[in-house]
């Protein structure tokens, strides 16, 4: 039988047939072939024994959170309490759309900004939507809806940014655990603790552990340039140009023109850093 993992607790994966939930084990092979069952995946298994025989080809993985064969990220961006953080969407958009991933930037707690502070934000959001990156504001879930119709949906993005707290939007009956953010440390507390597909509707997402922290070790210098999409829509000269310390780089001239917004060109500088690093590390 096949059919889908929908939820993954420690070595148990509640895999969703037609509408019916089986909780399996996975077979002892697929420690020996270094590869383990993720949500996401679409799997064959014995329903005697509940054991996953196979695991089929995915279309893509993400690593944190881990799931597979996802057709679009949300990227659950807080803009007060905690903070916005340029630094953590830039990274994660870069590493979802590395992944062949659609991003989708939905922003929450707007309703916190007073006019100056919004008045200050839309150029940045405008910035990202001319790259055709979708913003939208966690408010218009009818638009969500339609926009995610028949597609897994990852939900990702900093702890206490509202992840939870949209699901329960999405499905009323969900219910999920909400916590509020910590004053002292202006984040949020972990509420999520495992990954599971829910079913919204026509539309399948995911939700996941929140994080703050996470690492491009999977991903090359060619590949981060062209997570940047406005270093595609811009010219340089040269070939292999990393657009850092290269005089004539074009990239580096549109910045000096304004073309690029500061806080874009100086997160891939330091994506291009912890790239390079890993890369030392990794062949010392």
């Amino acid at each position: 039988m096949q059919g889908r993992i929908v939820k993954q607790i420690s070595n148990q994966y509640t895999v969703d047939v037609n509408n019916i939930k089986y909780v399996c084990n996975a077979r002892g092979k697929f420690r020996n072939l270094g590869l383990s069952p993720v949500v996401g995946d679409i799997v064959e298994i014995n329903p005697n024994n509940l054991i996953i025989e196979n695991i089929l080809p995915r279309k893509n993985k993400l690593d944190r959170p881990i799931v597979a064969n996802v057709d679009s990220a949300l990227i659950v961006t807080s803009v007060k309490k905690p903070d916005l953080s340029l630094t953590l969407l830039d990274k994660l958009l870069t590493i979802v759309i590395a992944n062949n991933i659609e991003p989708i930037i939905l922003l929450t707690k707007m309703d916190l900004l007073n006019k100056k502070e919004l008045a200050e934000l839309k150029p940045t959001l405008k910035y990202y939507e001319k790259l055709g990156i979708k913003v939208i504001p966690n408010s218009k879930i009818r638009k969500i809806k339609r926009i995610l119709k028949n597609k897994l949906v990852v939900l990702t993005g900093q702890t206490g940014a509202g992840k939870s707290t949209f699901v329960n939007k999405l499905d009323k009956t969900l219910k999920l655990e909400t916590n509020p953010i910590s004053e002292a440390l202006n984040r949020g507390v972990h509420t999520t603790r495992h990954t599971e597909i829910y079913k919204i509707g026509k539309l399948y997402l995911v939700d996941t552990p929140g994080f703050s922290a996470i690492d491009l070790k999977n991903i090359s210098i060619s590949q981060l340039q062209k997570t940047f999409g406005e270093f595609q829509q811009l010219h340089c000269a040269f070939k292999d140009c990393t657009h850092n310390n290269e005089k004539g780089c074009g990239i580096k001239d549109a910045l000096s023109k304004g073309k690029i917004i500061p806080s874009r060109y100086i997160n891939y500088i330091r994506f291009l850093k912890e790239i390079n690093e890993s890369s030392s590390k990794l062949y010392k």
